[in-house]
């Protein structure tokens, strides 16, 4: 068994030995302002979901040196997405933004990695608003629920038994201030989205766009004895306001947004001449899609535009032979390059398994990802130059 394979331009692990690390997410800034250093999670395990009681330590690497400076600790994690450990944006190369509990509640917290000053939010943080005023908030304990890979453990759902609570839902958060406050309630994107009265519901992913001005959720029902989930997707101001139904329940996955305006998404067309799931270019507040070269992009991955959005980077889930692939894809010429394929032990499965969630830096000429092919969770980096020129 080969632990690389069609390897178009080498990797570096930037990561010790000394444990498991990993980032998580695709869509969150794990490198600094400067590309200096690049945030990690630490835990001693990769083989089992983690309780209330299990601490993952945070920290960064600095890339010149392989340097490891842990920062915090927190017991509000996941495999999937960490503890939306992230850089802030309105101060990306001194303070970071994650979530870790606090008299019992998790909640978001933004620290100084210099000074280790450290102020709490009102509610945890799932997206942050690239100009670095807003943060998107939902239910992590319902999220458990549903997903343990992507909710916290440890702390009931208090609206567990509402299908579509009216105080529940969407919280938007000030940044400088610390201050929440509810902008779209369950009960509100129930009605929006056609949902029936009585299916559970929740908001599994939700991100701004590029301005900060909308934001885009996926809202999904709790699935019925065997049974999978269906996906609306449903979008707003960020204050809540003028909500736009951009498709009822379906299929839908993992998105990224070019612009302020336009998105690509993993999806059910739902157009009769075009049918199945496939790559989708949405235009917000209308029904104008496009599939983005049906020929190329077979599966579903993480995807996410490169800062100047020429580029596209992709990943996949485990072939027969147990290999993701990650790739980049050209927008202007529409031709895409396969960077490497690594092996995924087919044990760490389910909501354990750990994605390639493949990052861009801020300036586009290197990436980032997760692997377990050398026998641990470790993060890998790689220069794309050569490819993107």
């Amino acid at each position: 068994m080969e632990k690389v394979k069609n390897q178009l331009l080498p990797a570096k692990r930037i990561t010790p030995d000394n444990g498991h690390y990993f980032y998580g997410y695709y869509d969150n800034p794990a490198f600094d302002g400067e590309a200096r250093y690049h945030l990690c999670h630490r835990v001693p395990f990769y083989d089992r979901y983690p309780t209330a009681d299990d601490t993952a330590e945070l920290g960064m690497i600095e890339l010149a040196t392989g340097r490891y400076i842990p920062l915090a600790e927190t017991t509000c994690w996941n495999f999937q997405q960490g503890t939306m450990l992230q850089w802030h944006p309105a101060a990306p190369n001194d303070e970071v933004i994650f979530n870790a509990r606090e008299d019992g509640a998790c909640r978001g917290v933004v620290l100084n990695v210099h000074t280790k000053a450290r102020r709490l939010l009102e509610q945890p943080v799932v997206n942050v608003d690239p100009t670095g005023r807003w943060a998107l908030s939902v239910n992590f304990d319902r999220m458990f629920d549903f997903r343990p890979g992507y909710g916290y453990a440890g702390k009931r759902d208090r609206f567990y038994d509402e299908p579509q609570p009216a105080a529940d839902g969407v919280y938007l958060t000030e940044l400088a201030t610390g201050e929440s406050r509810l902008v779209l309630s369950l009960a509100e994107i129930g009605a929006l989205t056609g949902a029936d009265p009585g299916a559970k519901l929740l908001v599994n992913h939700i991100n701004f766009n590029t301005d900060g001005s909308r934001f885009l959720l996926l809202a999904r029902n709790f699935p019925t004895a065997g049974g999978h989930w269906k996906t609306a997707m449903l979008t707003a101001n960020s204050d809540g306001s003028d909500p736009f139904l951009l498709s009822g329940y379906a299929s839908a996955s993992h998105y990224h947004w070019r612009d302020r305006e336009q998105l690509v998404i993993w999806a059910s067309s739902q157009v009769a001449s075009s049918p199945g799931e496939q790559l989708l270019v949405l235009q917000d507040q209308t029904q104008q899609k496009e599939a983005l070269d049906p020929a190329f992009f077979l599966r579903d991955g993480h995807c996410s535009y490169s800062p100047d959005r020429k580029w596209l980077l992709y990943d996949s889930y485990p072939d027969a032979d147990h290999y993701r692939h990650l790739y980049v894809y050209d927008l202007v010429r529409r031709q895409g390059h396969t960077l490497a394929s690594y092996y995924s032990d087919p044990a760490i499965s389910g909501d354990l398994r750990c994605d390639l969630h493949p990052r861009w830096t801020r300036f586009g000429t290197a990436i980032s990802f997760d692997s377990i092919h050398e026998g641990q969770r470790a993060i890998y980096s790689m220069d794309v130059r050569e490819i993107i020129g």
